[in-house]
């Protein structure tokens, strides 16, 4: 079984991604030291490109493990270039996710490949496919949340610290909703291959609103308690205090004025 990609160009990485690269270089270094006259814009640029650069390796994660498991269409659909136009539609994967940060600091799971599950072979790696994604998002909060639980942050300026803080909350979130049981996300991913066939097609016309079903329970206060308390608990265990987090979400808000105790 052959895991190339028929052309070598399928594998490029993508200049719209290494555009997204160089703005969060930019706007990470300005952040730093200080440079921007508005701090505040500077984390907004800084977390909004990070967060679009972790979108494309969720999904870039999904399609190389796929690509690996015997679906080697990945290629010719774009997948493996990191070009985050190539993942669905720009709404769905990279509008809507950003306006749910700007509206309240939640990751929402972004776009998604679409594996041509006839080719994979073996219940473990259709599973294996499912988490490659939201592992991603863990991986990105293990990197984010390092300079805390390593004690690293001498020297480490304000702004910056608050940006790395908020985005481990935005890659924890992520994770913990993607990994939901829920049809549609890819926590079902994970578990519906070892789901028996009857189980498998009733639970499939109710795929396409898995996610508009969490985020209408997120909106029910206890849910929405409950779940940044999880969230709160796992920063707090990285050594992330949720004051942290806070400055960071009111920082990237910049147009709403910054408070006065997160003040840089």
């Amino acid at each position: 079984m052959t895991t190339a990609a028929t052309r070598p160009g399928d594998r490029r990485v993508s200049p719209v991604f290494l555009g997204i690269l160089a703005v969060s270089a930019v706007t990470g270094w300005a952040t730093w030291t200080g440079f921007a006259a508005v701090p505040g814009l500077a984390v907004f640029l800084f977390v909004t490109s990070v967060w679009i650069v972790s979108l494309c390796l969720h999904e870039y994660a999904h399609a190389r493990t796929a690509l690996h498991g015997g679906d080697i269409s990945v290629g010719a659909k774009g997948y493996l270039t990191l070009n985050p136009m190539k993942y669905t539609h720009a709404l769905l994967s990279i509008v809507l996710p950003v306006l749910f940060v700007i509206m309240g600091g939640i990751g929402l799971p972004g776009g998604a490949v679409f594996i041509e599950r006839g080719r994979i072979r073996g219940r473990w790696r259709h599973s294996l496919i499912s988490a490659a994604g939201p592992l991603t998002n863990v991986l990105f909060a293990v990197v984010c949340t390092a300079p805390f639980w390593l004690g690293a942050l001498d020297g480490v300026p304000p702004a910056f610290r608050f940006a790395l803080a908020f985005l481990a909350l935005l890659q924890v979130t992520a994770a913990i909703l993607n990994f939901l049981p829920v049809p549609g996300l890819d926590g079902y991913g994970v578990i519906e291959p070892w789901l028996s066939h009857g189980v498998r097609r009733q639970v499939e016309p109710f795929a396409p609103f898995g996610l508009l079903f969490v985020f209408a329970l997120l909106w029910v206060p206890s849910v929405n308690g409950v779940f940044f308390d999880l969230v709160d608990g796992l920063l707090g265990f990285l050594c992330i205090e949720e004051i942290d987090t806070y400055c960071g979400f009111d920082l990237f808000r910049f147009w709403r004025g910054t408070d006065e105790f997160c003040g840089v």
